[in-house]
């Protein structure tokens, strides 16, 4: 019942950022919306980490899976894009730079400023295993 509870919590955060996209006449995608309603209710205390964190971690760790039906459709459309394919693989590699840098340096800004937050990497994550069992990442 407990992970029921912490998918519903998500997914009704989910569709109040698609009723934003469908209100609000910027050209911004539900799902953004969603994610800033998600995180703005979490730095607020609104909904607390142990409310969501669960599920979080389960959807993260089947995140690849959800990355093979687009896969199948971008193999399936090679004809249309047979010719274009240079292009789009130096976008692909170059986005993909500037997301590694941006990150990285977003990642060193928040080292940084937050004294909270220890410098050893083995220390920021932990797992929560299925049956709520924290442990430390090795």
């Amino acid at each position: 019942m407990k992970y029921l509870k912490q998918l519903a919590i998500i997914l009704i955060v989910s569709c109040l950022g698609e009723l934003c996209a469908w209100l609000l006449p910027f050209p911004i995608p539900g799902c953004l919306y969603g994610l800033v309603l998600m995180f703005t209710a979490l730095c607020l205390k609104i909904i607390k980490l142990e409310q969501v964190e669960d599920v979080s971690h389960f959807l993260i760790e089947i995140m690849p899976l959800m990355f093979t039906p687009p896969a199948v459709g971008l193999i399936t459309m090679w004809s249309v894009l047979g010719d274009i394919w240079p292009q789009v693989l130096g976008i692909v590699v170059l986005t993909t730079f500037i997301v590694m840098f941006v990150t990285g340096h977003v990642a060193q800004f928040v080292l940084r400023h937050e004294p909270h937050i220890s410098p050893d990497p083995r220390k920021w994550f932990h797992h929560t295993d299925i049956h709520g069992g924290a442990h430390p990442v090795s």
